[in-house]
């Protein structure tokens, strides 16, 4: 007989229930949060054939270590499983989740979702750092600018040498606000420490990859944008087409259908926003400071003729997108036509 296993997961434990072909409970308990205790207690009952858990902070840990251990788990989306647990079950638990996922695990009726591998959720890791970060060095140099103003004083652009001469001057001798400025300052040096030390592990990352060298021949295609598309991808063999790839970037329109109600809207905005970002930006790149001949220049810009320089920019960011995941998926060279 074919049984299956749900597990609902928490930082602390992770509830399980194993249900036979019919539904039936088998086996329920509760260990810690750590592939080799799931794994024991999966071993204390009969073998299953398909172990299922939601997404989550916990998932990759729990994913490729399980998988170590030749578990065969699936990990589905939490919006989807939530929508099935909640007609499942009266009261909310966590035992009534775990219940709700091993029947999800024996109907079939849901959709696996890609676990990336722990190297590329590193390499996203980096990157959000980085975001953060330079978010943290505006909104000094915004408080900086904000002090300054008030007595009078316009500083420059934040990353000329003289915005730090300038604030140090404005705020000299006025008890109070030489202090402030001093220590947003010295908040601002740290900060712009960090970013730089940590664009140097992407410039050592992305030399090192040569996934990332080849993306970086297109125009518009920096070290960041390249880094971050290649960790989004992680595996370009699970893309049947390259034209899926738009869809889950979120840059293809939205569509709603019911009955005599068909609506077309903009873009989708699912998936990987750091990653949409940057390929907006790259679009953006190739069309206004690449200067020499493209195809796919003149592509966007007779989109932008018949209709909006935004959307040309979107239309191309979705046509990098493509051609970026082929790259990969082929090991092709981009060429300059």
């Amino acid at each position: 007989m074919d049984y299956y296993a749900g597990l609902d997961v928490s930082m602390e434990e992770t509830h399980i229930c194993i249900v036979d072909r019919d539904g039936g409970v088998i086996h329920e308990t509760r260990v810690a949060s750590t592939p080799a205790d799931i794994d024991a207690a999966l071993m204390e009952a009969p073998a299953c054939r398909r172990v299922v858990f939601e997404t989550g902070r916990m998932a990759p840990m729990l994913y490729h270590g399980l998988t170590q251990r030749d578990v065969p788990v699936i990990c589905v989306e939490s919006r989807q499983a939530y929508q099935a647990l909640k007609s499942l079950a009266t009261h909310k638990t966590d035992r009534n989740d775990a219940r709700g996922l091993a029947h999800l695990a024996r109907t079939g009726f849901f959709k696996p979702v890609h676990v990336k591998s722990l190297a590329a959720h590193a390499i996203r890791a980096l990157i959000i750092a980085r975001k953060k970060l330079v978010g943290q060095r505006v909104t000094l140099e915004n408080q900086i600018r904000g002090l300054a103003v008030a007595f009078g004083v316009r500083l420059p652009r934040s990353l000329s040498p003289a915005f730090i001469e300038q604030a140090l001057q404005a705020s000299n001798g006025v008890d109070g606000l030489s202090a402030a400025t001093q220590g947003l300052i010295a908040a601002r040096t740290a900060v712009m420490a960090a970013v730089a030390a940590i664009d140097t592990d992407i410039r050592k990352l992305t030399r090192a990859s040569d996934a990332c060298r080849r993306l970086m021949s297109i125009p518009g295609v920096g070290q960041l944008t390249a880094l971050a598309f290649v960790a989004a991808v992680d595996d370009p063999e699970r893309f049947k087409r390259s034209r899926d790839i738009g869809a889950y970037f979120g840059l293809v329109p939205r569509r709603y259908q019911s009955g005599e109600v068909d609506y077309t809207g903009s873009i989708s905005k699912c998936g990987d926003r750091r990653v949409r970002t940057l390929l907006y930006e790259a679009a953006n790149v190739m069309l206004t400071r690449f200067k020499g001949p493209l195809k796919l220049k003149n592509w966007a810009f007779a989109i932008a003729k018949r209709s909006t320089m935004r959307k040309a920019r979107i239309a191309l960011a979705r046509r990098l997108a493509i051609i970026m995941h082929a790259m990969l998926k082929h090991g092709t060279e981009f060429k300059l036509a």
